[in-house]
């Protein structure tokens, strides 16, 4: 059995050696990060969970290229999973979805239901204005603010530069104030109290 401390490079070592256990255990470490990153990407449940089991299957397959000189696991098998959801939506056009389970997923908690219900619609705001964000933009915000990753990680992940990551941070920010600044009433007080620079 293998704890959550046990050494990265050791599990990564018998699971390219066939160990299934080890496969469980970095598969249970990281499937939720690698869910969120699908998810934000695609804003699709049944996208996201087929782009993960996708992504998990190749990273398995092909564990004995994983250089842990060049990058992290994470670093690596987020690569893998931004390029399996650059593929599904390249190959289909993507509904627009009902984000009731987005608010389910994030909640966490059990706040209040007046709480909740005010929640879940400024995470429906939120999302509605992710949507309309390019691709690109929209990686580069579920990168940095649901997994809290740096721009040189993102630039790994995303194959661009750090700063090219941060540029697209950046207008990504500008394009998201500009959405969410047409409708206030759906956001609470402060939320814009001025423009991004």
């Amino acid at each position: 059995m293998y704890n959550s401390m046990m050494d990265m490079q050791t599990l990564i070592e018998e699971a390219a050696n066939g160990s299934e256990a080890a496969c469980e255990a970095l598969y249970r470490r990281f499937v939720k990060r690698a869910y969120r990153l699908a998810y934000g990407v695609l804003l699709n449940h049944e996208d996201a969970e087929e782009v993960v089991q996708d992504s998990f299957a190749y990273a398995f397959r092909t564990l004995y290229r994983f250089n842990s000189e060049k990058s992290s696991f994470k670093t690596w098998l987020y690569t893998i999973t931004m390029s399996r959801c650059r593929n599904k939506r390249r190959r289909k056009l993507l509904p627009t979805v009902a984000l009731a389970d987005v608010a389910d997923w994030l909640a966490g908690g059990g706040p209040s239901p007046e709480r909740e219900v005010a929640a879940a619609g400024v995470r429906e705001t939120v999302f509605a204005a992710l949507r309309q964000l390019s691709p690109k933009l929209r990686e580069a915000v579920i990168l940095r603010y649901f997994d809290e990753m740096t721009y040189r990680e993102m630039g790994a992940v995303l194959g661009c530069s750090p700063k090219t990551a941060e540029s697209r941070v950046r207008l990504a920010h500008n394009a998201l104030y500009e959405i969410l600044a047409a409708q206030p009433d759906a956001l609470p007080d402060g939320v814009f109290g001025h423009a991004p620079d």
